[in-house]
């Protein structure tokens, strides 16, 4: 994890961590390092955005840093992250460039780059980036004259992308009653036309933003309100998008969270029977439930664990030849369509999964058992999280509770790749016994850091 970059690209409070100036200098040492190999004179750069209220202010610095160093920008307006990552390589651009903070609060946001190939960045290209911005390892370019770049506006990014999700579904969803939860956030300008052209019978949730409600008590991280609504009205499920629409979770219809792992379980088994399952093999996380694993054991899957990041399962897919991958939190990353993590393809593949079967969600989701699992996120000071790695008092608690758990369970405790957290999970057949550990240990890190 770099300088500027964690897992998920540049992420602060805007205006105060996240500045304009910074914002203008990602832009301008991002068009350099990505353009240098081209020779091109003025390299194309697509932005998008969501709807947070400094999004707009990001746009204008990243616009005016990208065309100072003389790339040309199309701007896409307000998109989820996905549709960066596939309108990149669709319109010929150089690389694109993604304003959002994901899941986090509004006050909140972030930079993500995608290559001309739409992936994202690896290690490598982030730290010269970085070296740029905060060493002054090279100087910018200045042209001038017709050397300066401009700006223009796309209009059809958003049907762009949304007729390539509905190429992907192979049925069509007439007559399926959906709750749909935009998270008042990217997938508001998508969703719903998408799933309405697909026939889906759509039932909109938060999806009016006002630059400050994006991800406020709604989305994928929040799902109570859209559980509370699938109970009480007549649909069949209930999808929930998190502030970007890279990742999605689903609702039952008795109103039971149905998690990244269950959709991945779902989904992979749905491909395995076409014989589309590359290697008939799925790529998770360190993340994913213990009782993921022992589906893919029992169902004569391979599972793949990375460390935590959709960027990860991302590197080790590509890298092995692996199609199909993604994590509990709901970014799932079908290689065939996409080059990164997208939840309203997700939602539709899934959807169609459950159209096309006649049946319920619930009745599919029996083919995992899901352990039980504790997490909990420990706020920390940023000279506590820069200590975590070396601290002794943790260390040992976390071999003491190995110790207690055994066979029948694991500790995983991490830093936040985006976030000034430390995230502690315990997963384990005795519920009571996972949670008081859980406990125990967020204690001893919050007293610490």
């Amino acid at each position: 994890m770099g300088r500027l970059f964690g897992t998920d690209g540049a992420r602060g409070v805007a205006n105060t961590e996240l500045t304009i100036e910074l914002a203008m200098n990602i832009g301008r040492a991002a068009a350099m390092v990505l353009t240098e190999s081209s020779g091109g004179k003025h390299p194309k750069i697509l932005i998008g955005k969501d709807t947070r209220l400094s999004s707009d202010m990001l746009e204008g610095a990243l616009c005016a840093g990208l065309c100072s160093v003389g790339a040309d920008v199309i701007t896409l307006g307000v998109v989820p992250t996905p549709a960066v990552a596939f309108l990149v390589k669709k319109y010929n651009a150089n690389a694109g460039i993604m304003i959002s903070a994901s899941h986090n609060p509004y006050e909140f946001n972030g930079i993500k780059i995608f290559s001309g190939e739409g992936y994202k960045l690896p290690d490598a290209l982030e730290n010269e980036i970085e070296s740029i911005v905060l060493d002054n390892s090279k100087p910018y370019y200045t042209p001038t004259g017709d050397g300066i770049g401009s700006v223009t506006v796309s209009e059809s990014a958003c049907e762009d992308y949304i007729s390539h999700i509905i190429e992907t579904v192979p049925e069509r969803l007439d007559g399926m009653k959906v709750a749909i939860d935009c998270s008042n956030g990217s997938a508001s300008r998508t969703a719903g036309e998408l799933f309405k052209r697909l026939g889906a019978d759509c039932r909109m949730l938060y999806d009016k933003p006002d630059g400050t409600n994006i991800n406020d008590n709604c989305g994928s991280t929040h799902l109570e309100n859209l559980q509370k609504y699938v109970m009480e009205n007549d649909v069949e499920l209930g999808i929930a998008f998190d502030g970007d629409a890279d990742r999605c979770l689903a609702v039952d219809e008795n109103g039971n969270i149905v998690d990244g792992d269950f959709i991945m379980a779902i989904c992979a088994m749905d491909l395995y029977s076409k014989n589309k399952l590359s290697r008939n093999a799925v790529v998770g996380t360190v993340m994913s439930n213990m009782g993921f694993g022992k589906f893919c054991e029992s169902s004569g899957l391979k599972f793949i664990s990375t460390d935590v990041g959709d960027r990860y399962v991302l590197e080790a897919m590509r890298r092995e030849g692996y199609n199909f991958g993604g994590e509990q939190s709901g970014h799932v990353i079908f290689l065939d369509y996409a080059t990164t993590g997208d939840g309203e393809l997700t939602a539709a593949q899934l959807l169609s999964i459950v159209h096309r079967r006649n049946t319920k969600l619930s009745y599919i989701t029996k083919l995992m058992k899901q352990y039980p699992q504790v997490l909990l996120n420990v706020r920390v000071t940023p000279e506590g999280k820069a200590g975590f790695a070396d601290n002794k008092q943790i260390q040992q608690k976390i071999s003491s509770v190995e110790e207690a758990l055994g066979d029948e369970g694991r500790i995983l405790v991490r830093l936040s790749g985006t976030e000034p957290l430390v995230r502690v999970m315990l997963e384990g057949l005795d519920k009571d016994l996972i949670t008081r550990l859980a406990n125990e240990t967020a204690e001893l890190i919050k007293s610490v850091l």
